[in-house]
């Protein structure tokens, strides 16, 4: 399903100097007419209105607009939109399945890995990369992993407990569908 700019209609125009681009964002393929100057995060929030990625410092230094590309954490200030076409990109709106929480968001409400909210989207992608390339990370590991992105609200411990716990959670979860065609 193609939409151009589903939610903000008035952007959609051809306008003079504009690139147009197709772009895959969480599994739906859009187009959109920018400008080639704009980042990928302005493109996301402006133009596609999916806000959860946040405008943090805009020098790459605090990770809070980290969205997936081909499933590799990257910082959305720091990337053109047009760089981003024919690629895969995955922001938190497009984490969780429809009605149901990922374990990562599970898990940090249930441990407060969240405070205030505004690095929790950059802090879940980065984890999901985490444990797509490490499903059973240690705690350095973790920390190493979250080293670019910034949490003003806490020191830390609750956001590597919920990761550690979900990815518990998820091992646990892919043994027991594995270990469910077995027989005794």
């Amino acid at each position: 399903m193609t939409h151009v700019n589903k939610i903000n209609p008035r952007r959609a125009g051809k306008r003079p100097g504009n690139v147009h681009l197709s772009l895959n964002v969480n599994g739906e393929d859009l187009q959109v007419s920018v400008a080639p100057c704009k980042t990928l995060l302005e493109v996301l929030r402006e133009d596609l209105v999916l806000t959860g990625t946040k405008h943090g410092c805009e020098l790459g230094e605090c990770g809070a607009c980290t969205v997936l590309v081909d499933g590799q954490p990257l910082l959305s200030c720091l990337l053109l939109a047009l760089e981003c076409e024919g690629l895969k990109i995955e922001t938190i709106e497009g984490m969780a399945g429809p009605g149901q929480l990922h374990p990562l968001q599970r898990s940090f409400a249930q441990h407060g890995g969240s405070q205030c909210g505004y690095c929790t989207g950059g802090m879940l992608m980065t984890a999901k990369a985490l444990l797509a390339d490490q499903p059973q990370p240690d705690r350095a590991q973790i920390r190493e992993a979250l080293s670019g992105n910034l949490c003003r609200c806490t020191g830390y411990q609750q956001i590597i407990d919920s990761i550690e716990a979900a990815a518990e959670t998820m091992a646990d979860t892919a043994t027991q569908l594995t270990g469910a065609g077995e027989s005794a």
